[in-house]
Order: structure tokens, then C-alpha cells, then sequence
């Protein structure tokens, strides 16, 4: 039985689980924008919410007060490539300088019409 058990598998092992959102997770910061289906953007929502954090906070490094962290810069390049992850600091991380949480928003669409998925866009609110 599954109680507390958190997350959802995607019918993937853990390897191929991790990949497959590090490139749902990629692919949002770079358009700020992906159609995908209901349950995943649930599932990645809370991995942005982090990662966006955590850009945060490494922003703040690379500022002259250097209130920041190292090790956040890091744990950002530990997820992203290299692009995004400089994307994600520079440009997102200052939009939500003063923003305390909830910088995604997820709106749901209808049904596709292949296999009527629930299928919702997830984005980054302005």
C-alpha cells in the first residue's frame, strides 16, 4: 500500500524520473512557459518553487554585500546546465527579488484529444 507516500513515478525508474523533470524543469525556465499534462506540472511546481529559491539566494553572492551563498549557486548547477541555470539567476531569481514563494502559476486546460489527459500550462507569474 502507498500511504504517505509522496511523488509520482511516470511508469519511470528513479533515474530516468529524475531526467525526464530536469528537462520539464529546463525546458520552463527557458521558454517561462510549457503546455504539459496536469500531473506533471503538479509533480515540478515544487522543484521550481526550490530552484527559484535557491537562485535567489545566489544572486545574492555574486552582490557586492555578498549575503549570499556558494554552495546555492552550486546546488542550482547541480539540476540545470549551465544556460539555464545562468537564466535562472540572472534574469528570474531579480524578478523575484522581493516575491516570497509562489512564483508558478499552473492553469488547467481540457482534455488532449488523443488520450483525453488533463493538460494544464505551467508558468512563471509576471
Amino acid at each position: 500500500m502507498r500511504h504517505h507516500k509522496k511523488g509520482r513515478k511516470f511508469g519511470r525508474v528513479r533515474k530516468v524520473r529524475k531526467a525526464f523533470f530536469r528537462s520539464l524543469l529546463r525546458a520552463l525556465i527557458m521558454k517561462e512557459r510549457i503546455l504539459t499534462t496536469e500531473a506533471r506540472a503538479k509533480e515540478i511546481r515544487p522543484k521550481v518553487e526550490r530552484l527559484v529559491t535557491k537562485a535567489k539566494r545566489a544572486r545574492l553572492a555574486e552582490a557586492p554585500a555578498k549575503r549570499g551563498t556558494l554552495a546555492a549557486r552550486r546546488e542550482v548547477l547541480r539540476t540545470l546546465d549551465a544556460l539555464s541555470a545562468k537564466k535562472l539567476i540572472s534574469q528570474l531569481a531579480g524578478r523575484y527579488e522581493k516575491r516570497a514563494g509562489g512564483y508558478t502559476r499552473i492553469m488547467k486546460l481540457g482534455p488532449r484529444k488523443s488520450d483525453a489527459a488533463k493538460m494544464a500550462i505551467i508558468e512563471f507569474v509576471k
